[in-house]
């Protein structure tokens, strides 16, 4: 598995680079069998060191974990407790409901957008009613099952995600209610 470990404005030495590639080389070894590559950035906010952590897995899916500490062995300590945790109720998913993926997730390429805020009502009414795009950039759609695109989701820490249905070679998207269950938008072709 290939590591990027790299620090927003503070250094990161060679003993933190090696207690993070033996942690979260043992944690993903447990419950990933090919894991491609992981990307740990460590950053500080106000008084407190952050630890972000994303595992690419071969079949294509991807998990994230994030924590926040006041020391930075902690911060990962706690960050690696969470991918722990991830990887292992994906691992109990895919044993218990789904079918093994032999081949890498398909994906094809879109545009994603970012759009300017409302302008507010006290404010001056807009020249038009088209959106500001503040960005754009290009994304990719992978094609995965129901179950797989909700454990992508939970994986992914994401509210909501939109996928192209492998059995009906249609967009569909899931996404987290407000009431805490799943939602599932399949529009009828």
């Amino acid at each position: 598995m290939r590591y990027q470990i790299t620090g927003k404005h503070i250094d990161i030495g060679a003993a933190l680079q090696t207690h993070v590639k033996d942690e979260l080389g043992a944690v993903v070894s447990k419950y990933a069998e090919r894991p491609t590559d992981a990307n740990i950035i460590f950053s500080k906010s106000a008084h407190e060191f952050v630890c972000e952590a994303t595992v690419h897995l071969s079949t294509g899916l991807t998990a994230q974990a994030k924590a926040h500490a006041t020391e930075i062995y902690a911060a990962f300590d706690d960050c690696s407790a969470k991918m722990e945790k991830q990887l292992r109720r994906y691992k109990r998913r895919l044993k218990d409901h789904h079918r093994d993926r032999t081949e890498p997730v398909e994906l094809f390429g879109a545009s994603s957008y970012i759009l300017a805020p409302e302008v507010e009502a006290a404010e001056a009414e807009p020249d038009t009613l088209q959106p500001v795009i503040v960005a754009e950039m290009e994304t990719k759609i992978q094609s995965l099952s129901v179950g797989e695109a909700v454990m992508q989701m939970e994986l992914a820490g994401a509210p909501i995600l939109v996928f192209k249905n492998e059995g009906k070679d249609g967009l569909n998207v899931v996404y987290r209610r407000d009431d805490g269950n799943i939602g599932w938008i399949d529009p009828q072709m």
